[in-house]
């Protein structure tokens, strides 16, 4: 390892930071982290606190999960790498596969198809779906709707389906077909309403506005995050994704769950279709599916749709698709361990209980600061506060102040995310109470420092 000197030299000159501008990474140089335990990450300096990030939304478990990393090196021991393309296989992929069937069984998914991350597994879901309406000879069906403000990942697919402007306009023209509706986001929407219910069913009216307009024979797919996480942390009605899921049976339209965030224990369920009572015909999962310990991902697969590819005589359901890395036997192990320390831990209760801890911490500051227009969670282990200059007419906050605040609270002793005008926390789901309020404690620190 170089030392400190030479990496805060050459921190950011020969490398690209994913979604940030490079001109601004090498004026204010990344945070070096060099090390983590438990659920604290630690700097160049020695500085440590409290990780309210949780890597990328992907470290359940917190970075001391020593049955992964065991599970890690005795695969890499035993076979570091083989594909399982057409005609072979690995042990580790097929055990996962049962053990993935078992636990998913009460969302309706019984197949795996395996990925590299997060952005993959959109990208199979979205090929899959127009896949299975050529089977089913409705070819004509190439369409997809999302939600404004969803978040998709960053393949020309996923990009496609996302609803936020910053991950689309660079990368124009995108995919065709791609139709978006407005999200059950309370605090700012076209309707101007601010009753979650009512907004359900606004936004709901409106995706039946949008198939009948395309014309449902059109649309293969409707995907959507459980909970929207990258864009703000916006949790709908619960009458939400069920409507949404009448909608697509009743038209004979796909759900996509985009559970790459809220798959196994994040919202205080095992997973996010589970927490609103919705069986989806595909399930994107990634990030906490190894923990954030290992590049891996994998599409759910519905019983029904996996007949109508498995049942299919024509060859039409011949998969032209798939990664080098699609089922990776040491992913699959360190997948394998994951599944049991997550259900040993029973992480959802904790994720529940310090989850509410959070709200309602962030809920107080929100009454000791005005410039904190919002504040969204209350499912699990995903908050956020959206920034305001003016509380009354919503004036989303500059740059530079919501960047103190982060700084602030990182000197304080908790490292928060910023994306736009929202700090947002997803920390770890073994976080203590303790620790949640340390990161309350270095958030207001962050506040009052302005």
């Amino acid at each position: 390892m170089k030392d400190s000197n030479f990496l805060k030299e050459h921190n950011a000159r020969s490398m690209w930071h994913p979604m940030a501008h490079p001109a601004d990474s090498l004026a204010n140089p990344p945070t070096i982290v060099t090390g983590a335990q438990g659920v604290r990450i630690t700097d160049i300096d020695g500085h440590e606190v409290v990780d309210a990030v949780g890597g990328l939304w992907n470290v359940n478990l917190g970075f001391s999960c020593a049955p992964i990393k065991a599970a890690i090196a005795a695969q890499l021991d035993r076979l570091p790498y083989y594909s399982t393309f057409r005609g072979t296989s690995n042990d580790a992929v097929i055990e996962l596969s049962e053990e993935l069937r078992r636990f998913f069984a009460p969302d309706g998914l019984t197949r795996a198809f395996y990925t590299s991350g997060g952005s993959d597994s959109v990208e199979t879901a979205l090929r899959l779906a127009r896949q299975y309406h050529k089977i089913k000879g409705q070819g004509q069906r190439t369409k997809f709707l999302s939600l404004k403000k969803g978040y998709h990942g960053t393949h020309f697919g996923g990009a496609s389906v996302n609803g936020n402007a910053n991950f689309r306009t660079a990368y124009e023209p995108l995919l065709a077909g791609c139709h978006h509706i407005p999200a059950p986001y309370t605090y700012r929407n076209p309707f101007n309403e601010s009753d979650p219910a009512k907004l359900a069913q606004l936004c709901l009216a409106a995706l039946e506005d949008e198939i009948a307009f395309q014309g449902a024979n059109t649309i293969a797919a409707f995907i959507m995050e459980p909970v929207l996480g990258a864009g703000g942390v916006i949790p709908p009605h619960e009458t939400f994704m069920p409507g949404v899921r009448e909608i697509c049976t009743r038209h004979g339209i796909l759900l996509i769950a985009d559970e790459v965030i809220t798959a196994f224990g994040r919202t205080g369920s095992w997973s996010g279709s589970r927490h609103w009572g919705v069986q989806p015909d595909f399930m994107c999962t990634a990030k906490a599916i190894t923990n954030g310990y290992f590049p891996f991902g994998a599409v759910m697969i519905a019983e029904e749709v996996a007949q109508a590819f498995e049942s299919d005589k024509t060859g039409a359901a011949a998969i032209g698709h798939g990664y080098t890395y699609s089922g990776h036997p040491v992913g699959a192990a360190a997948a394998l361990a994951c599944l049991a320390e997550t259900e040993r831990l029973n992480v959802p209760e904790n994720a529940a209980a310090r989850g509410t801890q959070l709200f309602q911490g962030l809920q107080a500051l929100a009454d000791k600061y005005d410039i904190i227009g919002d504040v969204r969670g209350g499912h699990g282990l995903m908050c956020a506060l959206e920034l305001v200059s003016d509380r009354a007419k919503k004036t989303p906050i500059d740059k530079k102040t919501i960047g103190t605040v982060q700084e602030v609270a990182y000197r304080a002793g908790a490292m928060v995310r910023v994306s736009g005008p929202n700090v947002i926390m997803s920390p770890p789901l073994i976080l203590t109470a303790e620790d949640v309020q340390i990161i309350l404690s270095a958030l207001d620190q962050g506040f009052a420092a302005l």
